[in-house]
C-alpha cells in the first residue's frame, strides 16, 4: 500500500487514518508520515479545502505547495461519509488502523459515531488523536476555529505583539496549525508507547486556543503566580536595551540577544563601538540601563545605523560574549549559510525520477532516518487500492 520507496522512520510499521481538513489535522498526519507511518487521508467527496490553496494563492502557480507541505507520503481516500457503504469503508479501515487523527468538530464526527466516545470500546487499541479550536470542554468546545481567531488573537498573542497605539500585527499562514500538529504528534508518539506495556489505545488531545496559551507560557505563568506583566514591546524604551533589535547601515536589521545584562553588556558596547558606555554611570547597572534605556536605545540606534553586517559579523567574531542574530528576509533565509546545514530542507521524490525541494519536518533521527516517499497524492488516488485491500481482508 505505501508509496516507494519503502517507509522509513521511527513510526516505519504504524498505520494512521486521518480525517483532517485544513491545516491542524494535516499537519499532525504529515508530521507522523514524514516519521515515516503509512497515513491515510480520508476525504470527501470535494476534497480536503486546503487543496483550494492553489486558487487562493492566485492560481498562478503549477502546484499547491500550502497543500504539499501537510501532505506528502500520504495516500488519498475518496469516501462520502454520508453514506452507510462508505461510513462502513471508513470504520473497517479504522479497524486496521493504529491511529486516528482527526480536527473535524466533536459534533460532526458523533453525527457519524465516528467521536471518541462511539469508537473507544469497539477499537480499545486505537490512539485517537483529537485537534480542537478550543478544547472538549467549555462553551465553545464545539465552535469552529482557524488558527488566527483560537492560536494567534484569543490566546494573547496578538495582543503580546502589538506595539502601543498601533493595530495588531497580521499571523503568517498555518502557524498555529503547524506548532498544533508538532504537539499533536508527540502526543501520538507518546501514547503509541505507553500502548507497548497496556496494550491499549486512549484519546490524546490538545488545541489551538492552548497551544497559543502555552506558546506565551513565559508571560501568562508570570500573570497567574504574581498578578505582574512581563515589560513591553516598544523597542524604543526596551527594559534591557542588550536586548533588542537596531537598524544597520546596509538596510537590514540585526537582533541583539544580551539577555544577561552583566555578562553582555560589555561585548555588545564594544561591537557597537562605543566601550565608553561601559563605565558610563547612566549605564552602570541593569536598573540604571532600564531607568534610562530611552537614552541608551537613542545611542545604540545611532551607533548601529553606521555599521555594515560584514562589520557587525567581523567585530562580533571576536567577542564571545555578544550573541545575536541578522532579521531575515526570506531571500535572506535562502543564502544564510547556515539554512541548508540546518536540515530545514526535504527533498521529494515527484514520480519521475526526480525530487521536489520543500521544508522538512523540524527532527531528525539517527538510527531511523526519515525518508520522504512521494508528493501529496491526488484526490481519491488510492480509493481503488484500499478498498481491494479491505476486500482481500475480509
Amino acid at each position: 500500500m505505501s508509496a516507494d520507496p519503502a517507509p522509513t522512520g521511527p513510526l516505519a510499521g504504524i498505520r494512521v487514518i486521518e480525517l483532517g481538513v485544513w491545516i491542524a489535522g494535516p499537519a499532525c498526519g504529515g508530521i507522523l508520515a514524514d516519521w515515516g507511518a503509512e497515513v491515510i487521508k480520508v476525504e470527501p467527496p470535494t476534497g480536503d479545502p486546503s487543496r483550494l490553496f492553489q486558487k487562493m494563492l492566485g492560481d498562478v502557480l503549477p502546484t499547491n505547495p500550502v497543500f504539499e507541505l501537510d501532505n506528502r507520503s500520504k495516500q488519498s481516500i475518496q469516501l462520502d461519509l454520508h453514506l452507510a457503504e462508505d461510513l462502513a469503508i471508513c470504520l473497517d479501515l479504522i479497524d486496521t488502523a493504529d491511529v486516528l487523527v482527526t480536527n473535524i468538530r466533536r459534533a460532526a464526527l458523533a453525527s457519524f459515531d465516528l467521536d471518541y466516545p462511539s469508537l473507544a470500546s469497539r477499537f480499545p487499541e486505537l490512539i485517537y488523536c483529537h485537534i480542537t479550536g478550543f478544547g472538549s470542554d467549555g462553551p465553545d468546545a464545539n465552535r469552529a476555529a482557524f488558527d488566527i481567531a483560537a492560536f494567534w488573537s484569543r490566546s494573547g498573542i496578538a495582543s503580546l505583539l502589538t506595539a502601543p497605539g498601533q493595530s495588531p500585527p497580521f499571523q503568517r499562514g498555518g502557524m498555529g496549525d503547524h506548532n498544533t500538529g508538532l504537539a499533536a504528534a508527540g502526543a501520538v508518539s507518546a501514547a503509541l508507547f505507553e500502548r507497548t506495556s497496556s496494550g491499549l489505545g486512549q484519546l490524546v488531545e490538545t488545541s489551538l486556543f492552548r497551544e497559543g496559551m502555552y506558546t506565551i507560557g513565559f508571560d501568562l505563568n508570570t500573570k497567574l503566580m504574581w498578578g505582574a506583566d512581563v515589560g513591553n514591546n516598544d523597542r524604543t524604551v526596551a527594559s534591557n536595551p542588550a536586548a533588542n533589535n537596531y537598524a544597520i547601515a546596509d538596510g537590514r536589521h540585526i537582533w541583539v540577544v544580551g539577555i544577561d545584562p552583566e555578562r553582555h553588556w560589555p561585548a555588545l558596547c564594544r561591537v557597537a563601538g562605543l566601550p565608553e558606555l561601559i563605565d558610563d554611570p547612566r549605564f552602570a547597572t541593569p536598573i540604571d540601563r532600564r531607568a534610562n534605556a530611552a537614552d541608551l536605545i537613542a545611542l545604540l540606534d545611532t551607533a548601529f545605523a553606521n555599521l555594515s553586517f560584514a562589520e557587525i559579523e567581523q567585530r562580533s567574531d571576536g567577542e564571545p560574549d555578544f550573541f545575536w542574530s541578522p532579521i531575515n528576509s526570506l531571500d535572506d533565509l535562502l543564502v544564510d549559510p547556515q539554512f541548508a546545514s540546518s536540515g530545514a530542507l526535504a527533498h521529494v521524490p515527484d514520480g519521475a525520477g526526480a525530487t521536489t525541494t520543500m521544508v522538512s519536518t523540524p527532527v531528525d533521527f539517527s538510527r531511523t532516518p526519515v525518508n520522504y516517499r512521494s508528493l501529496a497524492p491526488t484526490l481519491g488516488q488510492h480509493t481503488d487500492a484500499i478498498k481491494n485491500e479491505l476486500s482481500a481482508g475480509d
